[in-house]
């Protein structure tokens, strides 16, 4: 039973009057739950807020902000091994996780009462580390990792598109990313196989398989099977893409809807996989994301999963 509830709130997404109006309606003729607020800023986007949460002795911590806010709190959670549970009120563009776990979107008393529910489920925790310009760094990840379409995306999208337009500017900026994503040469190894060559434009590690606007990349991800699953592109002409749009669309999407068919399909343009573990070495520098978010330049990734890292209302 809930005793104490942590409200972590990003003040760049909303105010905290809203928020307050969101809790009582959820809340209604109920006694509310005992509340403190932490407020995030531009030095502590989450992970500070969580600990002294922690601290205080709060069993739920409640996120109200984006896809980064998101990542922060559940990053702490699961590095310290948390007892404390998640609920999340989604407000940003993506809202990756939320859309993923089916958390109501644009409809704050909604979260609010979901998160007010007992019931939770284990979900799993990516981690990456990554060579970047200032240095080796160290991140979770919930929903996904990697270089390519999707980073080039994040890069090439207008910021002030994105606040009016909300996930529909990522759309915009799909002809820009595709220029600019050109074919690596690459060295790969996943769990206990040997290094291989490979190459490709893209490359993504995924604990969940859904996108912007319902779009479903992965199809087998699963935040709570321990596994991680990839998936990566390689088309650089149009028979290439109408052949990775037949395996993304058809292959894994219709006809095993249709036939109940259980294998993933590959092609030679677009290959799926599972793995525990996963470090790609590139020949050249790419964009890489991290749950939507373009944190730099890499050549060296390592991904692996952290099983029933955290527990989600």
């Amino acid at each position: 039973m809930t005793t104490r509830v942590a409200i972590i709130w990003n003040p760049t997404k909303t105010d905290k009057h809203q928020l307050e109006a969101a809790l009582a309606d959820a809340v209604g003729e109920a006694p509310p739950p005992e509340t403190r607020w932490w407020e995030t800023t531009q030095d502590d986007p989450g992970q500070g807020a969580a600990e002294n949460a922690l601290a205080d002795g709060a069993d739920l911590l409640v996120v109200a902000g984006g896809d980064g806010t998101v990542r922060a709190v559940a990053e702490h959670l699961a590095e310290v091994s948390a007892d404390a549970e998640l609920g999340i009120i989604p407000l940003g563009t993506g809202n990756l996780l939320a859309r993923n776990l089916d958390v109501p979107i644009n409809d704050v008393s909604a979260a609010f009462a979901r998160a007010l529910e007992p019931d939770t489920r284990p979900v799993d925790v990516g981690w990456v580390e990554v060579e970047l310009a200032a240095g080796r760094q160290r991140h979770a990840f919930l929903v996904m990792v990697g270089f390519g379409i999707d980073a080039q995306m994040i890069v090439e999208t207008d910021e002030d598109l994105k606040d009016t337009a909300g996930w529909l500017a990522y759309v915009e900026s799909l002809g820009r990313a595709l220029s600019e994503s050109d074919v690596v040469a690459f060295r790969v190894a996943k769990d206990d196989q040997p290094e291989h060559d490979e190459e490709g434009h893209t490359l993504l590690i995924a604990n969940c398989g859904t996108l912007q606007g319902g779009v479903t990349l992965l199809p087998d991800a699963d935040p709570t099977d321990g596994e991680l699953d990839y998936l990566l592109l390689r088309a650089t002409n149009l028979g290439g893409w109408l052949d990775t749009l037949k395996t993304m669309v058809w292959d894994n999407g219709l006809k095993r809807l249709v036939l109940s068919e259980g294998e993933v399909a590959s092609s030679e343009s677009a290959e799926q996989g599972r793995a525990v573990t996963l470090a790609a070495t590139l020949a050249q520098p790419r964009a890489f994301e991290i749950d939507g978010e373009e944190i730099g330049e890499t050549t060296a990734f390592s991904v692996t999963i952290q099983r029933a890292a955290i527990r989600v209302r």
